[in-house]
């Protein structure tokens, strides 16, 4: 399973998050603790906001820990919000398309998860993506699937109502293939201005999710950054967090609740 964190506060360069901590993303790509895959080595992704409206982006296929790009890139690139993560394939293959962050306009959007049958899905999948969005399918993942279905069902009108009904088309097809398989689906999306992370499966295996507030700024992502679990909030499954002017707020959400066996 992936990794992924994402950060908003005080403008930092990003080599404070990605290298400098105990457990870092970096660290979390060769050893990860909460996760059943420990090694994270299939391509890894950045996406910032800086001045302009839409965020940077930077995909490799190279383990994060070994591109010397990264390094050069988190030592000078300084943001309030950004993204970052490593990548352990569920079945595509790596190249940079399949790479998160996905963008879409001034979103950016990253999973950790899977789509239980994807390959029995994805034709019909794909078909419920609209003619005017398909274009922006330029990967394989079934992550890219989500997001663009999610940016349909009204993502930048009605957030939450997108992630439901999203999943709900999801769960209802994988249901009528008689597929027994999980969706499980810990992801986080942003527009620029606020970040929202939501933790779900549809068994009891969620994918984990930790928020911490700091002084200056707020981190969410798979793992914490420390050893020290404690200090962080782990995302109940069935909740969402919403972050914005460094403060968060998690709720639950009902729907979503409704759809775990």
């Amino acid at each position: 399973m992936c990794r992924w964190m994402a950060y908003q506060g005080e403008a930092v360069y990003l080599e404070s998050l990605l290298f400098k901590q105990e457990h870092s993303l970096i660290h979390q790509s060769l050893s990860a603790r909460k996760s059943e895959v420990t090694v994270n080595a299939d391509g890894f992704g950045l996406g910032w906001y800086d001045e302009r409206e839409e965020p940077g982006l930077y995909h490799e296929v190279l383990p994060a820990w070994s591109d010397s790009n990264l390094k050069s890139l988190a030592k000078h690139i300084k943001s309030g919000l950004f993204f970052a993560h490593v990548r352990s394939s569920t079945g595509t293959e790596t190249n940079r398309s399949n790479c998160h962050p996905f963008s879409y306009k001034n979103w950016l959007f990253m999973h950790n998860g899977q789509i239980g049958g994807y390959e029995s899905l994805r034709w019909q999948l794909d078909r419920l993506i609209p003619e005017h969005l398909y274009n922006h399918r330029h990967g394989a993942t079934d992550s890219e699937v989500i997001f663009l279905l999610m940016i349909a069902n009204g993502l930048e009108t009605n957030s939450e109502h997108a992630i439901e009904t999203t999943l709900a088309q999801i769960l209802d097809m994988m249901k009528q293939k008689n597929i027994k398989d999980p969706l499980r689906f810990t992801a986080v999306f942003s527009d620029g201005e606020e970040i929202t992370a939501i933790r779900f499966s549809s068994d009891e295996q969620a994918p984990s999710l930790y928020c911490k507030q700091f002084s200056k700024h707020i981190v969410i992502g798979s793992e914490p950054l420390d050893h020290c679990s404690d200090s962080w909030t782990q995302i109940p499954a069935g909740h969402i967090a919403k972050i914005k002017n460094q403060h968060y707020r998690i709720h639950p959400m009902p729907e979503l609740l409704k759809m775990t066996a």
